[in-house]
């Protein structure tokens, strides 16, 4: 009850555990609603001014993810436009391209594309390419056709190495199945943390840790399950609301059982919770341990291995990625949820979080120490 209270009275736990995380799942979430970006600009510099060249801009301004905004009469002005941010990239055609398409003299067709945005720029650059490539298929269609070659010889000689591409598990390329699914939790695991440190931090800050030892009747444990019992609850109910949004009212894809998505929450916050209260009994002061919190949380999304493999990092980097709660919850979602697999696949991440989960053990008696003789010193 008394905790309760006092996440009544001070409103920083409505905002930073009710609010601020129900704004964040809607604002990440709706921020990448069509699963992919559509519609960025391109330009065009056409040179040759054909009746072929003016099909290659439309069959480019015709793909979903790209739009012809403007045409430029040099590569100088499409280049300055790249600069200005008006333009992701801008497709070269020379002059006398068609004259060589139709000569068989193999023109030379550019596209360039800026890599400051890297999934526009990798994005367009596939567009782009896709352009070139049916542009000088087009052509040789109509001259092979001509010859009397029927539709079979002709696609043989035009791809005679046909791809057939399977994109497991988000076949798609939804960014937003794919992102929101590892920031939204970082950033609920940020603020779980910060809390978790905060609510402990006050104790000393408002002169009243000896009272919340006494309630407890000297118990440090009972204290601590008494105090985080009724955060725990609240984290659970946003936890779990995310999720029920996210795969089941927005449909992200997920192969494994609900109750894989139930054990994952319950994970994701008593590991949280448990890296805060240890990151408070390492250093008992309320700005320390909190500082901690937020560069172990901001670091984790890095660290993670979503945006970036963390195969690909140095050897000491893939080391230190194990110290982060989020690594062991992305790594246990992408394999148990994502593509569901069997728990026993990613068991090595679930000891992981029960190890986070345990580490209050480690610093229970200097947090009661701490209570009961340390002065606030801000």
């Amino acid at each position: 009850m008394r905790e309760l209270l006092i996440l009544r009275e001070n409103h920083i736990y409505t905002f930073c555990m009710v609010l601020f995380p129900i704004l964040v799942i809607f604002f990440f979430t709706s921020l990448m609603d069509d699963g992919l970006p559509t519609d960025m600009p391109v330009g065009v510099v056409d040179m040759d001014n054909t009746t072929t060249s003016r099909s290659l801009t439309r069959k480019l301004d015709g793909f979903q993810m790209s739009k012809v905004v403007a045409r430029y009469p040099s590569v100088t002005e499409a280049r300055r436009a790249i600069q200005r941010n008006e333009i992701y990239g801008f497709l070269y055609i020379p002059k006398g391209t068609t004259e060589k398409l139709i000569s068989s003299r193999q023109p030379k067709i550019s596209y360039y594309y800026t890599y400051t945005t890297m999934a526009a720029g990798s994005m367009l650059m596939k567009d782009m390419k896709t352009i070139s490539t049916l542009g000088s298929a087009g052509l040789g269609q109509a001259t092979m056709r001509a010859k009397g070659l029927t539709d079979a010889q002709i696609q043989t000689l035009l791809q005679p190495i046909k791809v057939d591409l399977h994109q497991i598990a988000n076949p798609w390329s939804n960014y937003n199945a794919y992102l929101s699914t590892m920031i939204v939790p970082g950033i609920i695991m940020l603020f779980i943390l910060l809390i978790s440190a905060y609510s402990l931090g006050t104790e000393l800050k408002f002169v009243t840790s000896k009272d919340w030892i006494e309630r407890a009747d000297g118990n440090i444990t009972v204290a601590l399950l008494g105090k985080f019992l009724p955060q725990t609850v609240i984290w659970l109910a946003i936890v779990y609301s995310y999720e029920w949004y996210v795969f089941y009212h927005l449909g992200f894809p997920h192969l494994g059982s609900p109750w894989m998505l139930v054990l994952l929450g319950l994970m994701q916050v008593l590991a949280s919770q448990g890296f805060g209260i240890f990151a408070f009994g390492l250093m008992p002061s309320l700005r320390m341990s909190m500082s901690i919190c937020s560069l172990w949380a901001v670091l984790s999304i890095s660290m993670a291995g979503s945006a970036f493999p963390v195969m690909g990092m140095d050897d000491s980097l893939q080391s230190l990625s194990w110290l982060f709660p989020l690594r062991h919850y992305w790594m246990m979602y992408q394999t148990c949820v994502f593509n569901g697999f069997p728990l026993i696949e990613s068991w090595f991440h679930f000891v992981a979080l029960a190890a986070f989960m345990l580490l209050p053990w480690l610093v229970v008696k200097k947090i009661k120490n701490a209570m009961l003789t340390y002065v606030y010193i801000p």
